[in-house]
């Protein structure tokens, strides 16, 4: 019977090899991204450290929900928040991730909120819905953290087809709930707040229950008057973050000029 012919030899120099793999150097960035290490050094020990996760600026909104979802049942006395952007490149109408960054530091300077840590992730959003949002748990995890608050629809995306959402609006929640304890972490849903003339801002329940006058600002408005200098209300942004996004518009309108 035939025999098949041996395998030729390997070229020179392409054996595999073993061994420990070492990094030169972190890539050079116009924003800071701390490593998971040097983030974990500077949260507390035995704390509970909640993720929260955006690609915005924070707005008033924003900052109620992780400031709220510290006192959530789940979570214990002497917890701390590490809001933790992402500022990588998004979607095309997105502001660009240098800015939000500087939002972020003005920010955290205004907010000097004891509670809250603050560190950037270089990430790009994929908008894959559920299974992005258990990407973000992992990753926060390798963080630090021990809860991830999650909202509705998180890295949501529309039908390109229909225009309606993609995915459910509690999908990312009850998927990152059911894999929450093989994930070593903790979920937080966020809470669906409103403001109110009468008592500021309260979940949208008590407002219903209550009959309280709720205000409300789309984005398509707040970018214009973003654009056109009209007064945007304090109980909808933080001063200084529109101060950094108006300069923002205008080294843009320049720019284009």
């Amino acid at each position: 019977p035939r025999v098949a012919p041996p395998p030729p030899p390997p070229p020179p120099h392409t054996h595999p090899s073993g061994g420990k793999v070492q990094g030169l150097e972190l890539p050079s960035r116009v924003f800071p991204c701390a490593t998971p290490a040097e983030v974990r050094a500077t949260l507390p020990a035995n704390a509970d450290v909640l993720a929260f996760q955006c690609r915005n600026p924070i707005h008033r909104a924003h900052y109620e929900l992780f400031i709220r979802a510290l006192d959530a049942p789940n979570v214990q006395e002497g917890a701390v928040c590490l809001v933790h952007p992402t500022c990588g490149p998004t979607q095309d109408d997105d502001i660009p991730g240098v800015v939000r960054y500087r939002t972020y530091e003005v920010l955290k300077a205004e907010a000097a909120n004891p509670r809250l840590r603050w560190a950037y992730l270089p990430y790009s959003m994929h908008m894959a819905g559920p299974r992005e949002a258990i990407q973000h748990m992992i990753i926060r995890k390798n963080y630090g953290c021990t809860h991830f608050i999650i909202g509705r629809d998180m890295a949501g995306c529309k039908s390109t087809l229909s225009g309606e959402d993609f995915y459910g609006a509690y999908d990312a929640q009850n998927l990152a709930g059911d894999n929450a304890a093989e994930l070593g972490m903790q979920t937080v849903p966020s809470l669906n707040i409103a403001y109110t003339e009468e008592q500021g801002y309260v979940t949208a329940d008590v407002a219903k229950e209550q009959g309280l006058t709720t205000l409300s600002l789309s984005g398509t408005k707040f970018r214009q008057m973003l654009r056109g200098g009209g007064d945007i209300p304090e109980w909808f942004a933080f001063k200084s973050v529109v101060e950094v996004l108006r300069a923002a518009v205008k080294e843009e309108e320049e720019a284009n000029n």
